[in-house]
């Protein structure tokens, strides 16, 4: 498991309608906060605050073909034009187990990549995938 000490963030957060907003700085425009998108928005602030990932190379909630089956992944991270690093949020009270470790295999047969994270904002696992195995590691990877 990983400590991430998440950066204290400027969010900009909006009531309308009796619902909450947040500003998602990838996407540039504001999104329904659920328990889910606060752990999404902190972990894209980490990423991007305090380990200096590039923002641009940064893409949330896209179309990801799994057989016949159309999913979502969260988040992935560019690098050299591929991707590069994917992250699954849950939300805090949802524990990260066997099964959110299957589905974020099941999405990186679709699109693979080298780091797979996993968080709920809690807790935070990272595993890299070399052509021979798989290995958790103690820390998100440096970008550069």
């Amino acid at each position: 498991m990983i400590h991430i000490p998440f950066p204290e963030p400027d969010f900009t957060v909006r009531e309308e309608n009796g619902k909450t907003y947040i500003f998602d700085r990838i996407r540039k425009r504001m999104v329904l906060l659920s328990p889910e998108e606060w752990v999404r928005q902190n972990f894209i602030a980490y990423l991007t605050l305090a380990l200096r990932y590039p923002a641009a190379l940064i893409s949330i909630e896209k179309a990801l073909q799994l057989g016949s089956l159309n999913k979502r992944y969260d988040i992935i991270v560019y690098k050299d034009d591929r991707p590069w690093m994917m992250v699954e949020c849950k939300e805090a009270a949802v524990e990260i187990t066997p099964a959110t470790l299957e589905q974020i295999l099941r999405y990186n047969m679709a699109l693979p990549v080298e780091y797979l994270v996993l968080t709920n904002g809690k807790r935070t696992y990272c595993i890299r995938r070399s052509p021979a195995d798989w290995a958790f590691l103690d820390r998100l990877p440096a970008y550069g």
